[in-house]
């Protein structure tokens, strides 16, 4: 049994808080979080049953096996060099942190103190996105030439935006950063390794500071295309589970998900049929916060490769970093140049 501790206590750490006492072989031992009412009433509701507002003494007394770290990016890098120094294996959320030197620096550490840094990116665990990939990789779509995604939510909109997450007012990057990386991300997990980017952006909304609209081209190692369409102006409020619409195209058939996370399957030359799957309607978003913890808890117990290791997440970051460097240059940008 893996014996674990949260760091935050804040929106998102409810989704993890939620999931842990589902997952085998986890148990969540106790919380911190600076404000101390915040942290104490978060460990009544989740049943957690020691309460901290100091991270680092909480690993200290602790000496748990892992750190779930669902606090805010600016915090990632100290926290992470913390519990490696404690010897900590770390679930990070993502974003990793704000800027590459930080990121590197992350997996550096953890790596020379022997310890595992995995970072939580749930997307790809939706589970209408593991069932398209298992439908790829049983050959009905053929060979992959072309990803999309369209993404339309209405929380961007008005005077007070992002009610749920107002700190996003203020992000100076926000929309790639915040909510494209996971598309990205699953792009990589559905059609393999992204070659270069091009990337437009704007602010439709003048009270925030970040974008909130982004249109990005993505070319793939393996000759795909792909292209993200995201903005969250003009779309339902609150927005359907799976934020918008994918289609992954083949040269023997195309699968097309719904926003609800339905997918339709055409092998061509025949109608398009709705593809029947299981599916949780628990949890956040197909349960899949629970799903990626699991894999995690796994991962840890097991000492096997995680899909979402730090080392391995560099990559996503790196297409994010790209989106961004394309967008203020005009110009293609290979994800090579980041990593390199």
């Amino acid at each position: 049994m893996k014996r674990g501790v949260i760091a935050g206590a804040g929106y998102f750490a409810r989704f993890h808080a939620d999931a842990w006492p589902r997952v085998a072989g986890a148990k969540i031992v106790a919380v911190s979080d600076p404000d101390g009412e915040k942290a104490r009433a978060f460990a009544r509701e989740f049943g957690i049953p020691k309460v901290y507002t100091d991270t680092a003494g909480m690993l200290m007394v602790e000496k748990p096996d892992f750190l779930d770290l669902v606090t805010g990016p600016a915090t990632h890098r100290a926290l992470v060099e913390m519990a490696a120094a404690n010897g900590v294996d770390v679930i990070c959320q993502k974003p990793m942190a704000p800027e590459w030197d930080d990121c590197v620096a992350m997996v550096r550490r953890c790596e020379a103190r022997g310890v595992r840094l995995l970072i939580h990116e749930n997307w790809r665990w939706q589970p209408w996105y593991r069932e398209v990939r298992r439908l790829a990789e049983g050959g009905l779509l053929g060979r992959i030439f072309h990803v999309g995604f369209r993404m339309r939510t209405g929380d961007g909109r008005g005077e007070c935006p992002y009610e749920v997450q107002p700190y996003f007012r203020e992000m100076e990057r926000l929309l790639i950063y915040e909510t494209l990386v996971h598309f990205l991300d699953t792009f990589r997990f559905l059609a393999g390794e992204l070659e270069s980017v091009s990337c437009r952006t704007a602010r439709v909304n003048p009270v925030i500071r970040g974008e909130d609209c982004a249109l990005i081209e993505v070319d793939f190692a393996s000759g795909a295309q792909g292209l993200i369409d995201a903005n969250r102006i003009s779309g339902p409020a609150p927005a359907p589970v799976a934020f918008g619409e994918l289609r992954v195209e083949g040269d023997r058939g195309m699968v097309r998900m719904t926003p609800e996370g339905r997918l339709w399957l055409t092998e061509y030359g025949e109608a398009e049929r709705e593809h029947q799957y299981e599916r949780a309607e628990e949890g956040y978003k197909g349960d899949s916060v629970w799903a990626f913890q699991q894999h995690a808890t796994d991962c840890l117990r097991g000492g096997v490769q995680c899909e979402s290791e730090g080392s391995e997440y560099l990559k996503t970051v790196a297409a994010v970093l790209a989106c961004y460097r394309s967008a203020e240059t005009d110009a293609r940008v290979r994800i090579q140049e980041v990593l390199a």
